[in-house]
């Protein structure tokens, strides 16, 4: 066989796999095409869920509700930022089941079944993640919010009164806020999945991860800081769960570990760590002599 022979053997696996991840790729844009084109015939309806939180808010001081467009087109980009966002949370399904296609003929029988767990609990703890912060964070930070106003706008007052101040908010100020709110917390409950997975490639331990909490402790302290308004209650509230998620991990991967020695000592693989270490010991002790 010649080498232009050899060539021609190894590029043509190369070209069907380009040509499946081309037609894995356009599956998954469509269906967001889709999605998004959905999502914009109803995107009223789903930007006052989204303001349901700061309207019972309101609704709670006597206020009413009511927000602003303070551009002509913000209206429009509103629709589209709501579009765009409702149809991806709508096509994730079909883009990870795409995704999932692509790789799951490279992986091994035992390899597909370690990871597909991981596949399926992915948006079902970016859900919840999305639903805390949904039904209890965003209460309290438009309450901490709101509690800035003073007085009444447009009311008569005399001229050493103080001055009054109201709530006018931006529709699309709103919507970056509810939707930071939302993507942060859905993101930091993805941390038992990301340790999880990183526990059976064998990248981290259960060992290491106890040893590192009060790094964790400070690093969540940090994105508590980050993620929530200014007000105490709502920190504590996140990092309070965001460790207790950290806490679920350690012992998720304890359990992936016991499942991986009990598995390999079936095999007869299994190296005791104490022998291991008496063996480095011995090999120290040889060179040294």
């Amino acid at each position: 066989m010649s080498d232009h022979d050899e060539i021609d053997d190894s590029a043509a696996p190369l070209i069907e796999h380009l040509a499946e991840l081309r037609t894995r790729i356009l599956y998954s844009l469509g269906a967001f095409v889709a999605a998004m084109v959905v999502c914009y015939t109803v995107w009223n309806p789903i930007f006052n869920f989204l303001t349901r939180p700061v309207c019972h808010a309101l609704a709670t001081r006597g206020e009413q509700c009511g927000l602003y467009l303070i551009k002509l087109q913000e209206g429009f980009f509103v629709a589209i930022n709501i579009s765009f966002l409702g149809g991806f949370a709508l096509a994730f399904p079909v883009i990870a089941y795409q995704m999932w296609r692509f790789v799951a003929p490279g992986l091994y029988r035992n390899e597909k079944n370690a990871f597909l767990p991981f596949l399926i609990a992915s948006p079902i703890m970016f859900f919840l993640g999305a639903a805390f912060a949904y039904y209890v964070i965003l209460p309290l930070a438009f309450n901490f919010f709101l509690g800035f106003q003073q007085g009444e706008i447009g009311a008569t007052t005399g001229a050493n009164e103080m001055a009054a101040i109201g709530f006018q908010g931006s529709v699309q100020e709103y919507l970056n806020l509810t939707i930071k709110f939302v993507m942060a917390f859905g993101i930091c409950f993805q941390l038992p999945v990301l340790l999880s997975l990183m526990g059976k490639a064998g990248l981290v331990s259960s060992a290491g991860l106890s040893s590192m909490r009060k790094y964790a402790v400070v690093a969540i302290l940090i994105v508590a800081a980050i993620a929530t308004p200014p007000d105490v209650i709502s920190q504590v509230i996140l990092f309070t769960v965001v460790y207790g998620l950290y806490e679920v991990s350690i012992q998720l991967v304890k359990r992936i570990e016991k499942a991986r020695e009990a598995r390999m000592r079936a095999e007869g693989t299994w190296i005791d760590p104490d022998e291991w270490d008496d063996d480095e010991d011995e090999d120290e002790k040889g060179d040294k002599a």
